[in-house]
């Protein structure tokens, strides 16, 4: 690579671009949306966005000339699919009611679960496994790069496929937000309107701007489990490298089972009862996997850790869904995208803090562990959500 700057140090750049680009225009984005009652039709757009910069990954070779296209594509492409997420999260109310919410949005999360096993399932037999000139069942050439370029143009095809059915079953809101003069600001203007909306949530319900804190620290700590499990398996517990995709499918069916049954249990005592719940037994799992060694052990708790990921990540949505104001469930999620973005750098510099302090890997465990009970321990004073909000 010339220049002396791995493309890894360019990669993580990019998409730090992308990240600081959602944390600064998510929540004036899901203002907007509210405000002029589009938000299917924001959707709409920021999926086909996504689903572009992902099909033109195509034409990035395995070649270092490639590298600013390549990284182009993916800071936009990351930065769209992000901002997509604030309309659809927003949407979650007007697809269940106050009595189905947490299990419509654990039946959510579940499926997004499976759906990315089946795709990495295919792609990665249909166009990685094997050896030589030549990959996967279809026995795609790898020159140029081309076997990974199909998967990108697969995975378009599949995330525009799966978009389809809300893109047109799910009714637009029918009425524009409690700002409508809002969809007509200017961006400074926007930010205006925000920092007023903010500064009347701090002084009429201070327990939704204290779940965005906790949410967004307890969140990063769920996707450090995701992001070091990997690490933790090869180097700490001794999981053979080629039986890491093995467990990543696992983790995912097993996140993706609790997401579905605690869905339930969020309708029945509510979604902070869940969260709390899902971040203790993370905890206990997590100090037990302090202690143990081996593979089995690391498939047995690290298993057992990961049923209870999906649970908190799709109740603490339908937290947010439920302390939203109506007309106003799009700026609270362009919220929770921006603090979100704002602590995600927690997770990791701990995780590397231990690393360094202990002298070992393990050591990592505490650092993702001290994320997640500093989050439980922001939630525990929020007051939880009435369960029989009015929609």
């Amino acid at each position: 690579m010339p220049g002396g700057i791995s493309a890894s140090a360019w990669l993580g750049w990019a998409l730090g671009a992308a990240g600081f680009v959602v944390a600064v225009t998510a929540p004036i984005s899901g203002q907007r949306f509210d405000a002029s009652a589009k938000r299917k039709l924001a959707l709409g757009v920021l999926t086909g966005l996504t689903v572009l910069m992902m099909a033109g990954m195509f034409v990035v070779k395995d070649d270092y000339h490639y590298l600013w296209l390549g990284l182009t594509l993916l800071g936009f492409g990351s930065a769209f699919f992000e901002l997509a997420g604030v309309p659809y999260n927003a949407m979650l109310r007007q697809v269940s009611t106050p009595a189905t919410v947490g299990r419509i949005s654990g039946f959510g999360w579940a499926i997004g679960y499976f759906g990315g096993i089946v795709l990495l399932l295919i792609c990665y037999f249909g166009f990685i496994s094997g050896s030589g000139d030549h990959r996967g069942l279809l026995a795609v050439p790898v020159e140029g790069g081309l076997n990974i370029r199909l998967v990108a143009v697969l995975a378009a095809v599949w995330f525009a496929v799966s978009a389809v059915p809300v893109l047109f079953a799910v009714p637009e809101i029918s009425r524009p937000g409690t700002d409508p003069g809002a969809a007509r600001a200017g961006i400074l203007a926007s930010y205006a309107v925000l920092w007023r909306d903010l500064r009347g949530l701090w002084r009429a319900d201070r327990h939704t701007v204290g779940f965005l804190v906790a949410s967004a620290i307890f969140r990063d700590g769920l996707a450090g489990v995701f992001t070091f499990g990997a690490v933790l398996a090869v180097r700490v517990y001794g999981i053979a490298a080629a039986d890491v995709l093995l467990f990543g499918i696992a983790a995912n069916v097993v996140a993706a089972l609790g997401a579905i049954v605690a869905g339930g249990i969020d309708d029945r005592v509510g979604p902070k009862r869940v969260i709390v719940a899902s971040l203790a037994a993370m905890l206990v799992c997590g100090v037990a996997l302090l202690i143990v060694s081996g593979p089995v052990m690391f498939w047995i708790f690290g298993l057992l850790l990961t049923i209870f990921v999906g649970p908190a990540q799709a109740s603490a949505r339908s937290f947010l869904a439920r302390l939203a104001p109506a007309g106003r469930e799009g700026q609270l999620f362009g919220l929770y995208a921006t603090t979100g973005r704002a602590v995600s750098f927690l997770a990791p510099t701990l995780f590397g803090f231990c690393v360094w302090a202990v002298g070992s890997d393990r050591g990592g465990i505490v650092g993702l562990l001290l994320v997640l009970a500093v989050g439980l321990a922001a939630l525990l004073p929020v007051r939880a959500p009435a369960r029989d909000a009015v929609r």
